[in-house]
């Protein structure tokens, strides 16, 4: 029976401490030999097994080197056959005795989870299978650790976040799914420089929290003994340089907030921000529209998918509410022709209570996050956010409550936030000061205020549209993960005692 990672073997018929042991004795066997595996330092391949399965025709017959890990191997006296597993796929290589000679003898002596390189000539066997016959073989690393068996040793999802590396080898399709992050990435940045963006880095360390409503990380700079913040959004630089004469640019990048974690939030995650001079948050949902099926289309060739049995559409146009028609439609509760205490007692008797002193935009927030966000399955625009709630959005004309801002939601997530962007620097200043007195109050959200944006707005900003869209919830959907960590590749672990 082949010895393979893939085929489940009962725990008790391997003794893990046992297979280390003998992996380790089989290490200084090889050193005393002057054959230390580690002293390898390169190994020229010419082909990868996806290319010769893919391509067999041209590859029949002819001589080829390749590189990869052992996953399997079933030994028979005096031939044996291999599959190994390189990074495009896996491939059976055949050995035989009388091929290789004293090598023969070497190789039986390598374990599952070995990297080997090898030469030989392309053939199909007369089960069908393509195959490599072995000419020569040579260990390149020794595995000193057993890899764990599919289906037991990887059941927890605990061990499969911590060790990464080993979730890769065993589970093909987690590699898969980051192969699509990639894609989903490149397809973004495509369409971004095909509308004329510029890609931009701004700093990741930071002067003044600001940018976004959140915790940030602290963190401090010795040399020039300040308190320093890790990025909590690219926002204000990205503008300054709409200031500064670019009219379009984007940044796709890191971003790192204190706050808590769950399957859809991580510490630090990617985002990506574009600003656009001359155009406004209605340019930008036309723009959301067009970016997300072009990167639906790129990476999965259709703009119609399942996310946790529901079918998803990203086609064109998506459903858009106001804040108020979203909370009518789901609540009942018309917060437009209600007083303040009327809304307040409707929305007692849905379960939301409020103080004697929460503002108007305040209960339509909380309204709407608490009743509406959750029921937003296909993607939707919810349009125009309280004043409140939006200290970097342009205030709507039409009603200086309400700013030209809206987020993107979709299965009750949301995954994008724009607005048109606020360019009057006396406004923007005074919502500054709001903002740090609800800090003072022990509001660990609330934004810093930053002169030197105010500065830069000073100088003047033209009317400008942002938005800012969550790279891993765009991953999470296109590939139906149930979890951020799922396509994360390395997620914040608590680390084990």
């Amino acid at each position: 029976m082949a010895e393979n990672i893939n085929e489940y073997r009962a725990p008790q018929e391997i003794d893990p401490a046992e297979s280390i042991k003998v992996r380790h004795e089989k290490l200084k066997e090889l050193i005393a030999a002057g054959k230390n595996p580690y002293e390898e330092t390169t190994f020229f391949k010419t082909a990868n097994s996806s290319e010769i399965i893919g391509a067999y025709e041209k590859y029949d017959g002819k001589e080829v080197s390749i590189a990869g890990r052992i996953i399997s191997r079933r030994i028979m006296g005096k031939a044996s056959f291999c599959h190994i597993l390189d990074g495009s796929g896996s491939i059976q290589i055949y050995l035989k005795a009388d091929d290789l000679g004293e090598v023969y003898e070497e190789f039986k002596r390598f374990d599952i989870g070995d990297i080997v390189g090898v030469n030989g000539s392309v053939f199909t066997t007369h089960k069908g299978e393509i195959s490599i016959r072995v000419t020569a073989i040579k260990l390149l690393s020794k595995s000193l650790l057993p890899l764990p068996e599919k289906y037991h040793g990887l059941k927890d999802p605990d061990l499969r976040y911590r060790q990464r590396y080993v979730d890769l080898l065993v589970n093909p399709d987690v590699k898969n799914g980051f192969v699509v992050r990639s894609g989903i990435i490149k397809a973004i940045r495509e369409f971004l420089d095909g509308e004329g963006y510029i890609e931009v880095e701004t700093p990741i360390l930071n002067t003044v929290a600001g940018g976004a409503d959140a915790r940030p990380f602290v963190t401090h700079h010795n040399t020039l003994d300040m308190r320093m913040y890790l990025r909590i959004a690219p926002e204000l630089y990205l503008k300054k340089l709409i200031v500064g004469g670019f009219e379009k640019v984007y940044e796709l990048g890191r971003l790192f907030r204190n706050e808590g974690m769950s399957i859809r939030h991580n510490p630090e995650f990617t985002t990506v921000e574009l600003y656009a001079a001359y155009m406004d948050y209605n340019d930008m949902m036309t723009t959301a529209e067009r970016m997300m099926e072009y990167t639906a289309l790129k990476v999965l060739n259709t703009t119609e998918f399942d996310y946790q049995g529901t079918k998803i559409s990203f086609k064109a146009p998506w459903k858009r509410f106001t804040m108020t028609e979203a909370i009518k439609e789901f609540t009942g509760i018309d917060c437009e022709k209600l007083t303040l205490d009327e809304i307040k007692k409707a929305a007692k008797k849905h379960g939301a209570e409020f103080t004697k002193d929460a503002a108007w935009g305040t209960v339509v927030y909380e309204l709407f996050d608490k009743f509406v966000e959750s029921k937003l399955i296909q993607p939707t625009f919810i349009l125009d956010y309280p004043v409140e709630v939006s200290p970097l959005a342009k205030k709507k004309k039409s009603d200086a409550r309400l700013t030209e801002r809206f987020e993107i939601f979709v299965y009750g997530r949301e995954l994008g936030n724009a607005y048109s962007e606020l360019n009057d620097p006396i406004d923007q200043k005074q919502r500054f000061i709001e903002q740090v007195k609800k800090r003072e109050k022990g509001d660990e959200e609330a934004q810093s205020g930053d002169d030197d944006f105010v500065t830069a707005l000073e100088y003047g900003m033209p009317p400008t549209g942002g938005m800012g869209v969550g790279i891993d919830r765009l991953v999470m959907f296109l590939t139906d993960s149930v979890s951020i960590r799922d396509v994360l590749l390395f997620p914040t672990m608590k680390p084990v005692k």
